[in-house]
């Protein structure tokens, strides 16, 4: 594949200026908010932005800490994850969501996805049910919840947590309902480039339960209930009130943004089934709402595509080019290629396409067409 002579306007991946630059003057009064208060930590800010966060998910408290890695440690310890449990997590995600229950000491599981919306796939789940297990950790992969309503109905029946990772899809419904709102916990990550994202990393837990709340209030702050008496072994967690005030700011624009990445999806499929039918476009499945945090389409070159593109200036992005259960860090956990089929081969296919709110349909044109061109060339 060689570049085009044809030349096309560069597209980023992301465009964060973009996105700063309408909401500038309230970013700037925001932090200008802080810096006045000289209140760094757990003030005013993380209080407003718990309740707002946890209000807009549908649930009744949450808790502000320092990643979204991190609120997936602090809820899986809340659960009482340890040594000796098994928390089933999908193969198909970002090695944080199994890498938090080897911290605490227990084994992650990993169960095979549905290949249509790259989510955990509950009957899979199912098989890997054992005495062990303490958890599941369904993952809303690029936007789109997993089938939460047959999950939750074997946490039920065996006595299991449910710990959402709604990393990449706050906002994101399922029938009817908030991700993060159906388990015993949902985890958000305020990453920068998430839909909503900080200016550096932050996270969020939130429940249904105070005494959830409670515990993770004391988890994330080295285990205290009061200051300087420490009860259990806790972490160094928080959210800082920078972050919180930024967020702020922009929870009140998500769902607009969000209508914006889903009218952008709509066009991409429109041209994608025009000028490049060989590759698989995302499917909303029934009785979800996708809020398109990637922009995901299945190919098959996928490599010699990806670095085509990057050679005509259109960025793309591999989420994920291995899967979790035959990375490196997992070969003491014996499982092989062809132990998850299905996640196997998303990791062979997938490609992510530039989607942010700020997308213009000229630069969706110049990816279609760029992409066109490379496959047609071969």
């Amino acid at each position: 594949m060689n570049p085009t002579s044809v030349q096309v306007e560069p597209v980023p991946m992301l465009d964060l200026a973009a996105q700063y630059r309408p909401i500038q003057c309230e970013i700037q009064a925001a932090i200008n908010r802080v810096l006045e208060s000289q209140h760094f930590i757990l003030g005013p800010e993380v209080k407003a932005l718990e309740q707002e966060v946890a209000r807009y998910c549908g649930r009744q408290f949450g808790v502000g800490v320092a990643s979204g890695t991190d609120a997936l440690i602090l809820a899986l310890c809340a659960c009482g994850v340890g040594p000796g449990d098994e928390v089933i997590v999908p193969s198909f995600t970002f090695i944080a969501t199994a890498d938090s229950v080897s911290i605490l000491g227990a084994k992650p599981v990993f169960a095979d996805i549905d290949p249509i919306t790259f989510c955990i796939d509950p009957e899979q789940i199912a098989r890997k049910i054992t005495s062990k297990t303490k958890a599941i950790v369904p993952v809303h992969l690029y936007g789109q919840t997993a089938d939460m309503d047959p999950i939750l109905t074997l946490a039920a029946k065996h006595n299991i947590f449910v710990v959402e990772d709604t990393a990449q899809a706050i906002g994101a419904t399922y029938k009817g309902r908030m991700a993060a709102s159906m388990g015993h916990l949902g985890c958000l990550s305020f990453f920068p480039s998430k839909n909503l994202g900080g200016y550096g990393d932050g996270g969020m837990i939130v429940t249904d339960s105070e005494g959830f709340a409670k515990k993770l209030q004391s988890l994330r702050a080295h285990g205290t209930t009061k200051k300087y008496f420490s009860e259990v072994q806790g972490w160094n967690s928080r959210l800082d009130e920078i972050q919180a005030a930024i967020l702020r700011v922009k929870l009140r624009y998500l769902d607009n943004w969000g209508i914006k990445r889903r009218e952008r999806a709509t066009y991409y499929e429109h041209l994608l089934h025009q000028q490049v039918p060989s590759a698989i476009t995302p499917i909303t499945a029934s009785s979800r709402d996708h809020v398109f945090h990637q922009y995901t389409v299945r190919v098959q070159r996928r490599d010699a595509i990806s670095k085509a593109l990057a050679e005509r200036g259109i960025a793309s992005t591999v989420y994920y080019p291995v899967p979790i259960h035959i990375q490196p860090i997992y070969a003491s956990l014996g499982y092989k290629h062809g132990d998850l089929p299905e996640s196997e081969r998303a990791a062979i296919e997938v490609l992510s396409l530039p989607i942010f709110p700020e997308l213009t349909n000229t630069q969706i044109e110049s990816v279609v067409s760029s992409l066109a061109e490379v496959v047609r060339c071969g």
